[in-house]
């Protein structure tokens, strides 16, 4: 074995990129909810962007290694200690058999990820690792459910690097997040008045908050559709029910929904969200696909250009 839990959460999970090519039979993504953090955590130790890795959810984590090696950490600083040392938020760091790892609780953002060498072991159903507790996929057991004490944890090979996190690459968790959202085929269903407010008004993250999906509490908005058929329903699609109150859908969401939508957030705008614990404040900022595109691209050349 290479790690033993000793306290879990349901919050604690193996994730990797998520199940694509399978929507059609009413399966999920799933996978990371903060991409980017998790690339990050795989390119300190020279892994695969997408390796599985744990999802740390607010804390309240600790592991014993059962071995000599090298791990590594991204996204929310989550007061991880070593032996009751602190560690670097964003950083791989090399433990000893015996050491303990601790996670305690959030400080800034809401999501850590722990990598190992070559990813965590799992074993693959649909083509992913990452566990859907409602879906009954993925995880250690291949049964949808969140790590628990006693589990151990295998990595899958030996450390190729230890890599320094580039300064400026290091997202700040602790400003108001800006998430740029792509307007939508029932934008202009919506009062003028309710754009408006949408774009310009703040948001604060309600408590309704999950891996399926995040409610914002602000301006209600009022659509001139009463029904419409179900559609598809796309990564960071912004649902507005009847009462206003919009919905941003993540890796877990429903397949196909039929409430009208002001558009999607961008993949990079979906990571930043899942990094905000309720009570948090947000602004809207509308896009076109093309300058998304260019955003996208731009933070993925990042991983090859340090």
């Amino acid at each position: 074995m290479s790690l033993v839990i000793d306290n879990s959460t349901p919050f604690i999970l193996l994730q990797d990129k998520g199940r694509f090519g399978c929507r059609h039979l009413g399966v999920t993504q799933g996978g990371a909810l903060d991409w980017v953090s998790m690339g990050w955590a795989n390119w300190l130790l020279g892994n695969a962007l997408d390796a599985t890795v744990v999802e740390v959810g607010l804390g309240a984590f600790s592991l014993t290694c059962q071995r000599d090696g090298v791990l590594a950490i991204a996204g929310a600083d989550l007061g991880a200690t070593l032996d009751g040392q602190p560690l670097p938020a964003w950083g791989a760091f090399r433990v000893r058999s015996g050491q303990r790892l601790d996670f305690a609780h959030p400080r800034r953002g809401v999501r850590a990820y722990l990598a190992a060498p070559g990813g965590f072991r799992g074993e693959p159903q649909l083509g992913s690792v990452a566990t859907v507790a409602r879906e009954e996929l993925g995880g250690l057991h291949a049964n949808g459910k969140a790590l628990a004490n006693g589990d151990q944890l295998h990595w899958q090979g030996d450390a190729l690097q230890m890599r320094d996190m580039p300064r400026a690459q290091t997202p700040d968790f602790s400003a108001d997040a800006r998430l740029e959202l792509i307007l939508g085929a029932q934008i202009g269903d919506f009062s003028g008045q309710s754009l408006f407010d949408a774009f310009n008004s703040q948001w604060t993250v309600d408590t309704r908050a999950d891996r399926m999906g995040v409610r914002l509490l602000g301006p209600k908005l009022e659509c001139r559709t009463q029904s419409m058929i179900s559609e598809g329903i796309a990564l960071g699609a912004v649902q507005v029910p009847p009462d206003g109150q919009p919905i941003a859908l993540l890796n877990d969401r429903q397949t196909i929904g039929g409430y009208p939508r002001l558009g999607a957030l961008t993949p990079l705008a979906a990571a930043r969200l899942a990094q905000c614990l309720p009570g948090a404040t947000l602004h809207l900022v509308p896009t076109v696909q093309e300058a998304a595109h260019q955003e996208h691209r731009k933070a993925v050349a990042g991983w090859w250009n340090v």
